[in-house]
């Protein structure tokens, strides 16, 4: 199935200050999880940031909150967004497509993701924006979603398929200022 843009929310997962640094690769992550909020708030895609304890934690990275300016910003104590019930009543709830990234992927993502999924939800996981501290346990944790009908996508495949064709001046926006 491909994702669309009329029917996906992005969902960012607990890209927070005081956790980010001791994620593998961080740099990487955060900047996926960035470059993805700024293609789906470009393209009309809602988007929906969670954040895990942000007073022990830290709240979003201020690079990303800068990019998603319309985004729904809401706070959970369970490792599952979806089990918190912190996702009623924002865009998740109302979409059918929920396109997931964040940290730790081991964790709070794949608990997320799962329980999206049992829901009945369409979930995809964007690979280079989801990272955990150890690789060897985001490898795992890719591994077993993809177990459990979870799709592990790319950004790129998350802005191709939202856009659908070439040729638009959406198209040409987003291949000019976004595609790398």
């Amino acid at each position: 199935m491909l994702m669309n843009r009329d029917k996906s929310v992005l969902l960012i997962v607990d890209v927070q200050a005081r956790l980010a640094p001791s994620i593998h690769d961080s740099d990487k992550v955060a900047a996926s999880c960035i470059w993805l909020a700024s293609v789906a708030e470009r393209v009309g895609v809602p988007v929906v940031v969670t954040e895990h304890f942000p007073a022990k934690i830290g709240g979003t990275l201020d690079a990303l909150r800068a990019v998603t300016p319309a985004a729904e910003y809401v706070e959970k104590q369970c490792f599952s967004a979806q089990a918190d019930g912190c996702l009623k009543g924002t865009a998740v709830e109302a979409r059918r497509q929920v396109i997931v990234c964040g940290t730790e992927a081991h964790v709070c993502v794949q608990q997320t993701a799962l329980d999206l999924r049992w829901a009945g939800k369409e979930v995809f996981v964007v690979a280079e924006a989801s990272g955990s501290r150890d690789p060897a346990n985001r490898d795992l944790a890719f591994a077993r979603m993809r177990s459990h009908g979870v799709e592990i996508v790319s950004c790129e495949m998350a802005a191709f398929e939202w856009l659908q064709r070439g040729g638009t001046e959406l198209f040409r926006e987003i291949n000019r200022d976004f595609i790398r």
